[in-house]
């Protein structure tokens, strides 16, 4: 694992951003008419109502980039990387980010994180260390169609997963930037409990991830705090990766965090993988939850089993 205050190098702040999901809306009661499951079920284990279906990662990944250098009001051939968190690429290769990258015109350099439902943070942190040596514009998308490897005849799977995607533009700044402390990990040793093979469904250890993840939730953000210098208290927006709201709730209570901090979209858009944090920042910024000095904690875990956290204080 690696842990990181900020450095004394130049910064970046988040300046736009936006969302792509795809129109069709898959809701309990459409799941409960063919699966033996009902809504009541459902909301109770994950709280998800519904969930959006369809699209293509490269799809889904060009229409919130679009949507986030519009809002930021940048250039497209200004953006000096493009990385893009998904772990269901559209093809093998190339990278879905070279697609990405030339339906939206940028002239820089792209490539695919993949670190599962962790891969935003872990994008958004490269990005911020990339403008520290220098890059001045970079696109962070998380994109993840996860129907393609969800066995929707699977009752523990098939309701919990959808489709969609976030993005943040990153601009380089005079100073320190937004950036206060990170936290990423990964214990291969149990990537037996989430995974999918090539081809196949996504096989999944619920009991076990519910478990595993409340605690590296917990542990990794103590990190990413310590790192920063702040505090839970300190916390005024926490956006956690959308896979449970159980989880949440749980792993709030730990960090004795009020779950009224945090950024929720799961009921609407279910467990979006890498889209689900800039998903839920995106709406919570668009709220108007966040002011300029907030501490905001993003937190993911997933696959690997991986996890990161990182902890901004949010400027525009």
């Amino acid at each position: 694992m690696a842990t990181s205050r900020l450095l004394q190098a130049p910064g970046a702040t988040i300046t736009g951003w936006g969302v792509g999901l795809p129109d069709n809306i898959v809701t309990n009661a459409d799941l409960a008419a063919r699966l033996d499951t009902s809504d009541e079920w459902i909301v109770e284990r994950s709280g998800i109502r519904e969930r959006r279906i369809g699209g293509t990662s490269g799809s889904l990944a060009v229409e919130a980039g679009r949507a986030a250098l519009k809002d930021a009001g940048v250039d497209p051939a200004s953006v000096d990387l493009l990385l893009l968190a998904t772990s269901t690429p559209d093809q093998q290769m190339p990278a879905t980010a070279s697609f990405v990258q030339d339906e939206l015109g940028l002239s820089g350099g792209a490539c695919d994180v993949n670190a599962a439902c962790s891969g935003f943070v872990y994008a958004l942190v490269a990005g911020y260390g990339m403008a520290a040596l220098g890059a001045q514009r970079i696109l962070v998308i998380g994109s993840d169609v996860m129907s393609r490897i969800t066995d929707q005849e699977d009752r523990g799977t098939a309701v919990l997963f959808g489709d969609g995607a976030g993005a943040v533009v990153l601009e380089a700044t005079d100073g320190a930037g937004q950036l206060l402390g990170w936290d990423l990990g990964s214990d291969g040793s149990t990537r037996h409990i989430l995974y999918a093979d090539h081809r196949a469904h996504t096989k999944m250890d619920g009991k076990e991830v519910f478990r595993r993840a409340v605690r590296v939730m917990v542990t990794s953000s103590v990190r990413a705090l310590e790192a920063a210098g702040v505090a839970p208290a300190d916390v005024k927006l926490v956006v956690p990766h959308q896979a449970n709201v159980r989880i949440i709730e749980a792993a709030c209570k730990r960090l004795e965090i009020p779950t009224e901090r945090a950024a929720l979209v799961l009921e609407h858009t279910g467990n979006t993988s890498a889209g689900s944090i800039p998903l839920a920042l995106a709406d919570a910024a668009d709220a108007g939850r966040l002011d300029d000095g907030d501490i905001v904690l993003v937190v993911g875990f997933g696959a690997g089993m991986s996890w990161a956290s990182a902890v901004l204080r949010w400027a525009r």
